[in-house]
């Protein structure tokens, strides 16, 4: 990858932010996904919340959560 495809100018706050706001969206379709009857709603939130899984667990990873040793395991 080269190096002029990034700028590498996101603040802790900005990270931070996005991490909660992820947090927020997997624990709604969380939710949704165990209130609904509706096999293909159901199947939806789920593929949602564990996209989401992914973006958080890497997010934490990116401000040095300890308990996250590598965000692709």
């Amino acid at each position: 990858m080269s190096e002029e495809q990034f700028t590498y100018n996101r603040s802790w706050e900005e990270i931070e932010e996005m991490l909660d706001r992820a947090e927020r969206e997997q624990h709604w379709h969380y939710t949704q996904m165990q209130g609904t009857k509706n096999k293909k709603k159901r199947i939806q939130h789920m593929r949602n919340y564990k996209a989401l899984e992914g973006v958080v667990k890497s997010l934490r990873w990116v401000l040095g959560d300890r308990k996250i040793n590598h965000p692709l395991n």
